[in-house]
């Protein structure tokens, strides 16, 4: 499992209702049925993954997040979460903004495109980053927002978005002091759980 859903199965209550956006496969809903016997369902628009979510037996609808979350908004969650999708979206404020109207509690993850490597590769070598962790060229990244843990930050602070927990860590879900000391360099993955 991806290092930032162990994280994100400790931040959810058992038995609560989580609506799970870019929920890829069902990975997370799947071991949060399973651990913490929640009712989830996840947003996709892979058709690939989707028909994973299905042949898992986790709940799935289709839909494009760019269109907005008009359809889940008379629904109420507990959580909602986007992880690993805040930045392959177009607008991700709005995006933010509407999950935060569905659910008092939202958690995001994302790539921070601010470490370290990603400074190097753009820096020395003049190119956009690729490793392991991000294994996409320029030209076939599903990333349009490059965004850092100042960025998101930021963004919290400007619309009055309270951060309720942070945590970062590297893409084998290890963290130290430094990396929390210096998140906006040190961290690969950052994940929040933010409200109103």
């Amino acid at each position: 499992m991806r290092p930032d859903l162990n994280i994100i199965l400790d931040w959810i209550e058992p038995g609560s209702r989580v609506l799970d956006l870019g929920c890829g496969d069902g990975t997370l809903l799947k071991e949060l049925e399973r651990q913490k016997q929640v009712h989830g369902w996840g947003v996709e628009i892979d058709p690939k993954r989707i028909q994973a979510c299905v042949e898992a037996g986790v709940n799935v609808i289709e839909h494009n997040l760019d269109q907005g979350l008009a359809p889940f908004r008379n629904a109420r969650f507990e959580t909602v979460v986007l992880s690993q999708t805040l930045q392959a979206v177009r607008r991700p404020d709005q995006l933010i903004e509407e999950m935060l109207e569905i659910s008092g509690h939202c958690i995001v993850t994302f790539p921070n495109f601010g470490h370290w490597r990603a400074r190097i590769d753009q820096g020395l070598r003049g190119r956009m980053p690729v490793s392991e962790f991000m294994p996409y060229s320029w030209y076939n990244t599903p990333n349009i927002h490059f965004c850092t843990v100042k960025d998101f930050e930021a963004l919290c602070r400007e619309r009055r978005i309270r951060i309720l927990d942070q945590t970062v860590s590297d893409r084998h879900q290890q963290s130290d002091s430094l990396m929390r000391a210096w998140p906006n360099l040190l961290a690969e993955i950052a994940i929040y759980r933010i409200s109103r």
